[in-house]
């Protein structure tokens, strides 16, 4: 069952955070377990608050992801764009639809 972590969180920095994404898809880019779609969503009430949808093919996948070295790197740097704490929910994906 593929597996989503939503990341909320505030940032006035988002174009630092966005290199640091791209910087960490380049570097895992084809590896086996890594995150396989990201999303961002800004919320229109508030223009520091995103939501980061990071999908993965499971939820073992994820966890393997979490506890490896270089996420734990880049995490930290993320962190320190963020404006207070970051949330954190995990999500099975039940259902997922295209439409027309």
């Amino acid at each position: 069952m593929k597996f989503v972590q939503i990341i909320d969180f505030e940032t006035e920095r988002l174009d630092e955070m966005e290199r640091i994404f791209e910087e960490a898809e380049r570097r895992f880019a084809g590896r086996p377990g890594g995150p396989k779609q990201r999303m961002l969503l800004k919320d229109r009430d508030n223009p520091r608050r995103y939501l980061a949808l990071i999908e993965f093919d499971s939820y073992e996948e994820a966890m393997r992801n979490s506890n490896d070295p270089e996420t734990g790197r880049m995490a930290e740097q993320l962190g320190e764009l963020c404006i207070g704490e970051r949330g954190y929910t995990n999500c099975d994906l039940v259902n997922q639809r295209e439409l027309a």
